[in-house]
């Protein structure tokens, strides 16, 4: 096989790879607490027929050395945790994350998960849980049936108005928790992530201390993908699609001619 052929197939296979990850992008460009992913290339092993610096003479060295490369190929995905937009809903239980952070959601085999997706609802039992799943938040919060009015102040603390009392009643307290290496992370659909060795361990602490972001209620934090940065993506990874294509094609065409005047 000609090696312009293989080079160019692994040169197809990452682009196809990067139009994948724009186009998970795109498809979420609505999806609330969303963060964008961008592929990371890679070069693969070079051929080395001649070493640079190795001896052309007596006297005398290569200046350059003579190294053909294998291609190309997709090694990672990174997410990009940059804040998203400001959506106000007025809606009481939808509390956004305005800085670092994530809330910490129980799931049903008992493992933690976190979300920058603050839409919550109630339970049957009054508990404050995601809209989608109905996962639990973390630490729970428990809403009285008979509560007028809830109140998330930027510190995370819930408070409810009761019949008959002047006072708001605190029924919990909403936490943050940060990682050194957000990028670690591991989604797993649903909104959610979870921790990995190299995510770090997770730091848990109040909104507003020790940097953690504060929380905003009757707001929703929009996906941070930016369409028509994302579409200039999907061009160029269109056109160096095409190229390698090409590429293939020409090859193919230089391979037919020689086995035609043979």
């Amino acid at each position: 096989m000609h090696s312009a052929l293989w080079i160019s197939k692994t040169g197809l296979d990452a682009q196809q790879t990067d139009i994948s990850v724009i186009s998970n992008n795109l498809a979420n460009a609505s999806t609330i607490g969303f963060k964008k992913s961008r592929a990371i290339f890679e070069d693969l092993l070079y051929q080395n027929i001649n070493q640079p610096g190795g001896r052309s003479s007596q006297d005398t060295e290569l200046p350059n050395g003579l190294m053909l490369g294998a291609g190309s190929k997709v090694v990672a995905t990174q997410k990009n945790f940059s804040q998203g937009n400001t959506l106000t809903t007025e809606n009481a239980l939808d509390v956004m994350v305005q800085g670092k952070g994530f809330f910490e959601v129980l799931q049903p085999d008992g493992t933690i998960a976190y979300t920058r997706n603050g839409q919550f609802t109630l339970d049957a039992d009054g508990q404050m849980v995601t809209s989608g799943a109905g996962f639990l938040i973390q630490p729970n919060i428990t809403i009285p049936p008979d509560a007028q009015s809830v109140t998330v102040s930027q510190d995370g603390e819930v408070s409810v108005t009761l019949p008959g009392q002047a006072d708001n009643v605190v029924v919990g307290q909403l936490t943050l928790t940060d990682f050194i290496n957000p990028s670690g992370l591991q989604p797993i659909g649903q909104n959610l992530y979870t921790e990995t060795a190299v995510s770090g361990a997770p730091v848990q602490g109040n909104p507003g201390v020790d940097g953690l972001g504060l929380t905003i209620q009757g707001a929703l934090e929009t996906s941070n993908v930016n369409v028509t940065e994302e579409l200039v993506n999907l061009i160029e990874s269109q056109r160096a699609f095409e190229m390698n294509s090409k590429v293939i094609s020409s090859v193919d065409q230089m391979l037919g001619q020689a086995v035609q005047q043979l």
